[in-house]
């Protein structure tokens, strides 16, 4: 048994002052809502009768986080905890660096507490196992794996990805958290593996999520060498889960959901204001966060409405309401900005409401550009926008003719969706070949080629002129070349732009597209108001820092999470190499890198077979890849370009790529 004492505990206060500890926690005068003359408390604990245990890895001992918090009217606390551990924990086995933070998996040193689920996210965060919550297994021998080798083993009760590097052995969940892709098949390289599907990277050793897509971390195992034997030892829970949420701060502010003030308020709930919120808590953030949205719904998975048309909110949900409030992450829904006044520092809502700020972060994606034609009255024509839009596409296109304007990814996603639905599917596009400016003529042919096989018609080289109803309802889209297609349903992919209108007066810096302008931390040219996602054009480092706009998902995240440590005084820049996918048909497009202005392709493979990998020049240097069918390539070449290696045009033409062929450090 040990006894813990943990000294004062804190209240919570209605303050605004700024809150960004680093390892001491600062006393704070509620009253004068500034800092008091008290010497900061040093919380660190290490607990000297428990040898695995450092300072840093002693967090899990506490009743929850102490992250930032602030103290006033000490209150001693004594909190007894008991252990039990196994005789072989005793042992002073060798083990790997990932193998001696702790017999517990939640205990790292980097402070995650474990994985929880959105439900569980509510829990008490002190999780005490006992010996039978865990399992125990011997997988290989030391000589059986080489250096930069992957394996995935069976523990039993569930599964791990063993991964040998530098001679030394760690083990983690062995699927992406995302979209559950086999991590084994992935890239392993200096101490972190990528995902082959859509390019997100985990530690080896804490199993963090490094880069995205994607909000979960990894849960990590323990292990130890015993005669030549590598051993695994796990707990059950996190081998079923396969996934862990990073520990969060508590807000030390009293909630008032009434009061019209808030330190940090989001704009937008897509995955830049999600990660944004999260990675705030993540990273010790005390005081109040609000998040608003148009949307009626929690953040959710917006790029597989396309994909999956009949999957509801709860179906594409990324964190729950019970999860946003375990972590002190207020959600307003169907809360539509309509002004910034950055004088006053305040965002006025279109219900007449008013909030006040101190630091404002602006994400309100994209939204469908104006199309041009007749019968705008005419119902029975969405732009995808939201759960709704997708459930009633599929269920009006049922046994019906639906046709689809634009050959973007989102149109051609819902056209393949609707095939096995719909009577027949109609495309409608302006240039003669889909993707050919993002993929090239060579791969838009093949993937048209893809979609008339599965009785898709196009009729490329033209425009929409009017849809016509019959009591109200669509039943034909006529083309500007005369032609008259049969409809009882259209979805409109023409392509978006940025959701800005309402910045018009507010001072922040737009171009003439309505883009907003940032620099590397994510900051518009107003103090304290940073922007990202679809909206914003950025220093990209792939281009020399040059301001880009990358309306992908993936990048979403990247700003997020920049903008956030920007806000908290800790500025970092973006490094990623941008990720995008597509899904058709049963066959995955991936994508990395920035290719706008590419001037050659040079393809390896069969595209015609869709399988191939397509590499995109320009002046002579590779700048970005797509592939079909052979993964991981685009996560290698992902790998390659985000070590700020550069990829030459010659290095690809010879088809050889044994030099992507990357092993991990040796």
């Amino acid at each position: 048994m040990c006894l813990v004492s943990l000294g004062p505990t804190s209240e919570r206060r209605d303050n605004k002052s700024e809150h960004f500890p680093k390892g001491k926690v600062e006393l704070t005068n509620p009253r004068l809502r500034e800092p008091s003359t008290a010497q900061p408390q040093d919380l660190t604990l290490s607990p000297p009768h428990l040898p695995w245990a450092s300072s840093s890895q002693a967090s899990w001992l506490y009743p929850g986080p102490i992250m930032g918090g602030c103290l006033s009217k000490s209150k001693p606390v004594e909190v007894k905890v008991e252990l039990t551990l196994l005789e072989k924990e005793k042992e002073a086995d060798v083990m790997s660096p990932n193998g001696k933070a702790s017999p517990f998996s939640e205990c790292r040193p980097n402070g995650a507490l474990g994985h929880c689920s959105d439900e569980d996210a509510a829990a008490a965060p002190l999780r005490l196992y006992k010996p039978r919550d865990y399992v125990e297994a011997s997988v290989c021998h030391v000589k059986d794996m080489e250096n930069g080798q992957m394996r995935e083993v069976d523990l039993g009760s569930g599964r791990a990805l063993l991964i040998k590097e530098h001679g030394e052995f760690s083990a983690i969940g062995h699927k992406c958290p995302h979209y559950g892709a086999p991590l084994v098949k992935g890239v392993l390289s200096k101490g972190h593996v990528r995902c082959p599907w859509h390019g997100a990277c985990f530690n080896i050793a804490t199993g963090d999520i490094e880069d995205f897509p994607g909000l979960d971390s990894l849960p990590t195992f323990q292990v130890r060498i015993e005669k030549d034997k590598v051993i695994i030892r796990a707990n059950k829970q996190d081998l079923q889960s396969q996934k862990r949420s990073k520990a969060m701060a508590r807000c030390s502010a009293v909630i008032n959901s009434s009061t019209g003030f808030s330190y940090i308020l989001i704009v937008g709930s897509g995955p830049a204001g999600l990660v944004c919120a999260e990675t705030l808590r993540q990273e010790g953030f005390t005081d109040r966060i609000v998040m608003c949205t148009m949307d009626k719904y929690p953040p959710y998975d917006r790029p597989k409405l396309s994909k999956s048309l009949e999957s509801t909110a709860e179906q594409l949900r990324l964190r729950s309401i019970d999860f946003l409030q375990a972590h002190d992450i207020e959600l307003l829904t169907e809360k539509e900005a309509v002004a910034v006044d950055v004088k006053t520092k305040a965002v006025t809502f279109q219900d007449g409401s008013r909030m006040e700020y101190r630091k404002l972060f602006i994400a309100t994606g994209s939204k469908p550009k104006p199309m041009n034609y007749k019968g705008q009255d005419v119902r029975n024509v969405f732009h995808l926008r939201t759960p709704e839009d997708a459930n009633s596409v599929a269920r009006l296109a049922n046994n019906k003719n639906a046709v689809i304007v634009g050959t973007s990814f989102v149109g051609m996603e819902v056209a393949a969706a609707l095939t096995d639905k719909a009577h027949s599917v109609s495309i409608i596009g302006i240039e003669a070949v889909p993707f050919r400016k993002a993929l090239g003529e060579k791969v838009g042919k093949a993937i048209m080629k893809l979609f008339e096989t599965n009785r898709v018609k196009f009729y490329m080289l033209n425009e929409v002129s009017e849809m016509v109803g019959h009591h109200g309802q669509l039943k034909e889209v006529v083309l500007k070349s005369g032609k008259v297609l049969r409809a009882d349903v259209c979805v409109i992919g023409t392509g978006s732009g940025p959701a800005t209108g309402f910045l018009k007066q507010s001072g922040v810096h737009m171009d003439s597209k309505g883009f907003v302008p940032v620099n590397k931390t994510m900051q518009t040219n107003i103090d304290g108001v940073y922007a990202g996602g679809d909206i914003v054009t950025f220093p990209f480092p792939g281009r020399s820092n040059k301001k880009v706009n990358i309306p992908h998902w993936q990048m979403a995240h990247v700003h997020g999470r920049v903008a956030a440590l920007g806000m908290m005084g800790r500025p970092t820049e973006i490094k990623t190499v941008p990720y995008f996918w597509s899904a058709m048909f049963g066959k995955s497009l991936r994508y990395a890198g920035y290719g706008e202005g590419f001037d050659d392709v040079v393809i390896q493979g069969d595209v015609d077979e869709l399988k191939f990998v397509a590499f995109y020049t320009r002046s002579e240097e590779v700048v970005a890849v797509a592939s079909m069918n052979y993964d991981p390539i685009v996560s290698r070449v992902a790998e390659v370009l985000g070590s700020g290696k550069t990829i030459r045009k010659r290095d690809v033409e010879t088809g050889d790529m044994s030099w992507l062929i990357d092993k991990g450090s040796q």
